[in-house]
């Protein structure tokens, strides 16, 4: 297949954390000259705040701005299970072995903090983010990519990435157009407070990753910042879709619903709750003004990811329930393989994208799995399965413990917290 000249220039659409570290990555690794292109017409205040595990911030690390991203998200990585009457069913360090092995813990942190470390990263290196750009048309053959945006600009390009999430432009208009998106059937509910707004004593929430299984759903809270002085709490559960599938008045009829009388219905799902940690519920239920619904679709594993000259990455080629935590990680690990497999090369790009995929697909395949068993925690259960749950969840914990389990990596995701895509083997070169 001889080569191709190499990748000089490259457009990458969407200005989240897929499409902001794609940039920060192929400019400074592979000398590409990346720009970027964002529908919304500022950078997105979307999303309440994000997970980090250790493979993630390893990459963070990668691109340089690990400590900038440190000094404002939460590194707690203690995980805390209350059951509804109080008692912890579970206590533990998540990323105790990882980050023995890997040198890095776990962050939350709020999106929009992510973003703007990002950003000053694309300022530093003089990477072009445009805001307000809607994209209309891909026009691509063998020596190039042009986009044409709804204002009239058109823009070539010699690679194309689609970081634009799960309902991606550069998939609908190009790369794929047959797949859609699937309901998981679990809807989040969440929201950020101040925990100054907290009476003394709940205030001073201990740092952790809080979980109260309830009959019809999870509940979570943590902090979110650096100082802890803001907390990202959500309520994860099943909900059916509304009529109509994709009608997106049904659901938008439906979440105003649910928004207008969420506190009502969650404080009549934990109305059976008791001891302190379920008046800590209470009032930050209560105190919470504004919350947002977000209904959770997944990307079927067998969408199409490239063409020619576009790669989809991140939400857009495999989205997938966030219940692994592994959203961002897995966006940055697309990145770094693909900085990695073009390296210097000028091996044809459907070469490099056909690596990519072989490498790529079997551990978001494995991810996507653990992110749907996950999800089975937060469906609905009678009075007696949430009791089950919390048994098993609370003696399937002791007997981790008792048998040291922790130490050697195995059991709730260590394995996949330690995973660094830099150290996949990459395929023998093909000689076509």
């Amino acid at each position: 297949m001889g080569s191709m000249s190499p990748i000089k220039k490259a457009i990458i659409i969407g200005g989240g954390p897929a499409g902001l570290a794609a940039a920060i990555r192929l400019k400074a690794y592979n000398g590409i000259d990346t720009s970027v292109y964002e529908l919304r017409p500022e950078p997105t205040t979307l999303g309440g705040a994000v997970n980090i595990p250790s493979n993630g911030l390893r990459l963070i690390d990668r691109l340089g701005l690990y400590e900038k991203l440190r000094a404002r998200g939460s590194c707690t990585s203690q995980l805390t299970v209350h059951s509804m009457q109080g008692s912890v069913l579970v206590d533990m360090d998540m990323a105790g072995w990882s980050r023995t092995k890997v040198g890095f813990g776990f962050m939350r942190v709020l999106r929009t903090d992510l973003i703007d470390v990002l950003l000053e990263a694309t300022q530093q290196q003089n990477i072009s983010v445009h805001f307000n750009k809607q994209m209309t048309d891909i026009a691509e053959d063998d020596d190039g990519v042009t986009v044409t945006f709804s204002d009239g600009t058109t823009v070539s390009t010699d690679l194309l990435l689609g970081c634009d999430g799960i309902h991606s432009a550069v998939r609908t208009l190009h790369v794929d157009q047959a797949v859609k998106p699937v309901y998981s059937g679990i809807s989040n509910m969440f929201t950020v407070l101040p925990t100054s707004i907290l009476s003394d004593g709940n205030a001073a929430i201990s740092p952790a990753l809080h979980a109260t299984l309830t009959p019809e759903g999870l509940l979570g809270i943590m902090p979110c910042t650096a100082s802890g002085d803001r907390l990202y709490w959500f309520y994860s559960r099943e909900v059916t879709i509304p009529a109509g599938d994709s009608n997106r008045e049904g659901w938008e009829a439906l979440a105003k619903r649910e928004i207008e009388s969420f506190k009502k219905n969650i404080l009549q799902v934990i109305r059976g709750a008791s001891g302190s940690w379920a008046d800590l519920l209470r009032e930050i239920i209560c105190k919470t003004e504004t919350i947002k619904f977000y209904p959770i679709y997944n990307m079927p594993t067998a969408a199409i990811w490239a063409t020619k000259r576009c790669l989809l990455m991140g939400d857009a080629a495999h989205a997938m329930q966030p219940h692994a935590g592994q959203g961002t990680s897995m966006a940055l690990e697309d990145v770094f393989l693909f900085s990695r497999l073009l390296g210097g090369s000028s091996r044809p790009l459907k070469e490099i994208f056909r690596d990519y995929e072989s490498i790529r697909r079997p551990r978001v395949e494995a991810i996507t799995r653990l992110s749907s068993e996950n999800g089975d925690l937060r469906k609905n259960a009678s009075p007696l399965g949430l009791k089950v749950k919390e048994i098993v969840l609370g003696v399937g914990f002791w007997l981790y413990k008792m048998a040291g389990l922790q130490k050697w990596g195995i059991g709730m995701q260590q394995k996949e917290f330690a995973y660094d895509i830099m150290d996949e083997p990459l395929p023998p070169r093909r000689e076509d």
